[in-house]
C-alpha cells in the first residue's frame, strides 16, 4: 500500500516550496535553541531541526531533477507538432516507464486506464493540442471516472486551461498534467522525434 500525503498538509506544502524554505526553518530552530535554551538542552534544537533538513533535502532533490524552462519549451513545441497516433504512443510509453500498467481505451471519454498498486486511474489526452480548454472535457472525464469507479482521473494538456476549468479540476479532484510535470514524464525533446 502506497502512503499518500494530504495535499494541504505542512509536509506537502513544503515539498512544493523551494528547498531553502525548509532549510531556513531548520536554521531558525537551531538558532532559537542556541539562544533561548540552557547549554544542557541546546542539542535538542538539532533534533528538532532534523525533520526540516530532511524535507529540504527531498525538496531540493526533486527541484534539481525538474526540467528547466528551455527543455519544457522545446518539449511542448515538439508534442504540439505530433499527430494523435504519435502522441498517444508517447504517453502510453511514458506511463509504462513510470510504473503503471496501461490499457488503451477505445470509444471512451478517457484514452487510457492506468493501474498502479491496485488503484485505477483514467487519463484523457486527446485535447493536448488545444490552445485553450474550458470545463466541458473535464466534466466528461469526471463522469467517466464515476461510471468506471476509478480512484482518480488525469487530464493531459499542453495548452492553456481557463480559470473556471482550473477551479473545476481542483474542486473535483482532477489531476492536471501539463507544463513541467508533463515534460518530466516524457523523454527529452531531442529524442521525441527519434
Amino acid at each position: 500500500m502506497k502512503f499518500e500525503i494530504p495535499p494541504q498538509s505542512l509536509f506537502a506544502v513544503l515539498m512544493r516550496s523551494p528547498w531553502w524554505v525548509s532549510a531556513g526553518i531548520s536554521a531558525a530552530i537551531i538558532l532559537a535553541s542556541a539562544t533561548l535554551l540552557p547549554p544542557l538542552y541546546q542539542p535538542a534544537g538539532y533534533f528538532g531541526a532534523a525533520p526540516w533538513l530532511f524535507i529540504a533535502g527531498i525538496a531540493g532533490w526533486k527541484q534539481l531533477r525538474r526540467p528547466g524552462a528551455t527543455r519544457v519549451e522545446a518539449t511542448l513545441a515538439a508534442i504540439q507538432e505530433m499527430n494523435w497516433t504519435e502522441f498517444s504512443k508517447l504517453m502510453e510509453d511514458a506511463f509504462r516507464r513510470d510504473g503503471a500498467e496501461v490499457t488503451v481505451l477505445k470509444d471512451s471519454t478517457a484514452d487510457f486506464e492506468l493501474r498502479r498498486n491496485g488503484r485505477r486511474s483514467l487519463v484523457c489526452c486527446r485535447r493536448w493540442k488545444a490552445a485553450h480548454t474550458g470545463i466541458e472535457p473535464l466534466r466528461q472525464l469526471r463522469t467517466a471516472r464515476r461510471e468506471a469507479e476509478a480512484a482518480e482521473c488525469i487530464f493531459v494538456h499542453a495548452g492553456e486551461l481557463s480559470d473556471a476549468a482550473r477551479r473545476y479540476a481542483d474542486e473535483n479532484g482532477i489531476l492536471l498534467l501539463a507544463g513541467a510535470d508533463l515534460v518530466a514524464l516524457l523523454p527529452p525533446a531531442a529524442r521525441l522525434r527519434a
